[in-house]
């Protein structure tokens, strides 16, 4: 049974950071694009970061230069640093496991990220 765990989601000041992880089981997350997504209230769930299984990490624009995605396949877990964040990162986020550049196979449970003062 495949599994994807996340943590590391809470509550962030403007200007603070936080980091994410996804720990997976039950399979190997070397063999996957692993992607960030998030929804935040009232809006269409966004693709925030993607690291594909030859190691292209992509983003999107509105979190260019401020979140990394990154993967320790050592460690079966994919993770996202959060800086200078912003009221407008506040989303659920959620990890998935997906083959190549097709739709997600395994989703996680989703972490709640706040950002507020």
């Amino acid at each position: 049974q495949v599994q994807l765990v996340e943590s590391g989601g809470g509550l962030a000041q403007p200007g603070g950071s936080l980091r994410l992880s996804c720990a997976a089981s039950g399979t190997t997350i070397r063999m996957y694009a692993m992607r960030w997504y998030r929804r935040a209230p009232g809006k269409q769930r966004e693709l925030v970061a993607t690291a594909t299984s030859g190691g292209t990490t992509n983003y999107a624009d509105s979190v260019k230069g401020r979140f990394t995605i990154s993967k320790d396949n050592a460690k079966n877990t994919v993770y996202l640093q959060m800086n200078s964040l912003k009221p407008e990162d506040t989303a659920v986020y959620y990890c998935c496991a997906a083959f190549g550049s097709g739709p997600p196979t395994y989703w996680g449970q989703g972490t709640q990220v706040t950002v507020s003062s």
